[in-house]
């Protein structure tokens, strides 16, 4: 009964939502400003397991980097390294266009990520991040809860353990986005705060019906908009020439 209530749900009030929504959502960002001549640089590129990633094909060269070793076997990436974000392995003015997809909330010194996207990145590149925000309820949720917590939450929804990582969410508000990109270089253009079907809560019908009234609660007025779940954001590496 219980499941019947939670595809009934999806039928009547989310016929258009698919599973991994919001990474479709930032997958059509990606792809408006991708083009067949790029460098694109996955920062955080994992393992692949999320189809919407993968943009091989799509540009010149697909590169991507993640501390985990598993980043060697994506087969969405034309080259891969291990790596992490506040040393990224290539030189100045390599990328037109760093995407960045749930990496923020585990970044715990954000500015130098910020500072090495800058960097790597070519005169009006860009940078796009989708990462949760953090005064959303699982954000706040998974704030005072241990990472064991974390582990058996994912656990239920299917995910595994090596793919469940420690969170800080520095970066993971707007105004905190703005700040490190300006003291990178980098221009913020676009900020969009969603929220969509709540996938956290759709292990149960009760808790499906909750998730679904506060969705209704802050998608009626954009002042609520800070109480929604996904951030996506678009930055841009402004080309400012000296001056003599």
């Amino acid at each position: 009964m219980a499941r019947k209530l939670v595809h009934a749900i999806d039928r009547i009030c989310y016929p258009d939502f698919g599973d991994r929504w919001d990474d479709t959502l930032f997958r059509a960002e990606v792809c408006n400003i991708i083009r067949e001549d790029h460098h694109l640089l996955d920062l955080g590129a994992g393992a692949g397991i999320v189809p919407q990633m993968n943009f091989r094909g799509m540009v010149k060269h697909c590169c991507g980097i993640d501390p985990d070793e598993r980043v060697l076997e994506n087969h969405f990436l034309d080259e891969a390294k291990v790596a992490t974000g506040d040393s990224i392995p290539y030189p100045d003015s390599s990328f037109d266009v760093v995407i960045s997809n749930n990496v923020l909330e585990h970044l715990q010194s954000p500015q130098l990520i910020f500072n090495e996207v800058a960097r790597v990145l070519k005169p009006s590149g860009f940078f796009l991040v989708k990462t949760p925000n953090k005064w959303h309820y699982v954000p706040v949720i998974a704030r005072i809860t241990p990472h064991a917590f974390h582990l058996f939450i994912n656990r239920m929804r299917g995910r595994k353990s090596e793919d469940t990582y420690p969170t800080f969410y520095k970066a993971n508000t707007p105004v905190a986005i703005s700040r490190f990109s300006k003291a990178a270089g980098l221009e913020l253009i676009r900020l969009n705060i969603v929220e969509g079907r709540p996938e956290y809560l759709r292990m149960t019908g009760l808790t499906y019906v909750v998730g679904l009234i506060y969705e209704k609660l802050v998608n009626v007025t954009d002042l609520l908009s800070v109480f929604r779940v996904v951030i996506l954001a678009s930055m841009i590496k402004r080309n400012i020439e000296k001056t003599a």
